[in-house]
């Protein structure tokens, strides 16, 4: 790993806050720019597009996701012109990446393990890096979770976790803060069925692009400590955007960081998603509740 390397990831990814954040699509742009100019510069030096893998034709996946995504405005909506856009939009930033990676690049950057059997960064600096942990018994491989196809006590105790801790702080969040309100008023059942379809198809969502693609992508070039990190830089400018404000990045980075860590001790997509959508339950009660205060009463935190 060089330090250009590092730098035109960190341009790449910073495009993110650029364009979900402060909302500056020209600084956006020309971080992406920056970013794969140096990632060209870092190829050429190693000898081009012969060396594997690519940095730019890896960073240019990300760059292409991140700009289909800035192509609709993210404030949360339930009209069938919103999902529709929604729909669109972030299917196609998960999907051309991956079949431009796969038809284009012919180099399968990008994947879907759903039970784990895909190994993320095989040949590269992530899987370097945990061969080197799993021979000191501390890498990645020394949990017990096999080839990922079975969840462990462990695997399941943090499921509850999931639900508690979500249950404990996620009221006090988005009602103390009022962020709630960056969510429409769900005061129908076909409205609340909308906003129960959304939060989850997004949820998934989130688990198909910042882990399956951005984190895929990085971990073939750093070791996946800085790769979760920039992965989360991305993760968490997103959720900024779709609502998640006021102090809400003092609970998405360290749970961006945690789906992370999470996908690459099991790298089973199917675990990272269902974590994402107890999270995300528990979100889509204290919407309805914050809208609708007799619904789902069970909160003894929210204020």
């Amino acid at each position: 790993m060089r330090p250009i390397h590092t730098v035109a990831a960190a341009f790449t990814v910073l495009a993110a806050p650029a364009f979900f954040v402060v909302e500056l699509p020209a600084l956006g742009l020309a971080l992406l720019v920056a970013g794969l100019l140096l990632a060209w510069f870092a190829d050429h030096a190693e000898g081009g597009f012969s060396a594997r893998p690519s940095l730019l034709r890896d960073l240019s996946l990300i760059a292409i996701g991140l700009g289909i995504v800035r192509l609709i405005p993210l404030a949360a909506e339930l009209d069938d012109r919103a999902m529709i856009r929604f729909t669109l939009a972030l299917g196609g930033a998960v999907a051309v990446p991956y079949l431009i990676s796969r038809f284009v690049y012919r180099d399968r950057a990008t994947g879907f393990p759903w039970r784990g059997r895909h190994a993320v960064g095989h040949g590269t600096e992530a899987s370097r890096s945990e061969a080197r942990g799993g021979a000191r018994g501390g890498g990645p491989r020394s949990q017990a979770t096999g080839d990922g196809t079975r969840w462990g006590r462990l695997h399941w105790t943090w499921l509850a976790a999931v639900l508690v801790l979500g249950w404990a702080i996620l009221p006090f969040y988005f009602i103390s803060s009022g962020v709630y309100r960056n969510w429409p008023v769900v005061d129908s059942p076909d409205l609340i069925l909308r906003l129960f379809i959304g939060v989850g198809a997004v949820g998934i969502w989130d688990e198909l692009f910042f882990i399956c693609t951005v984190f895929a992508v990085l971990l073939r070039h750093f070791p996946y400590w800085l790769a979760n990190l920039l992965q989360a830089v991305v993760f968490v400018s997103f959720l900024w955007e779709l609502g998640y404000r006021a102090w809400g990045p003092l609970l998405t980075v360290p749970f961006a960081l945690m789906q992370g860590w999470i996908f690459l001790r099991t790298r089973s997509l199917g675990y990272v998603v269902t974590v994402h959508l107890l999270f995300d339950a528990i979100v889509f009660a204290v919407l309805v509740h914050a809208h609708n205060p007799a619904l789902f009463d069970v909160f003894p935190t929210a204020p």
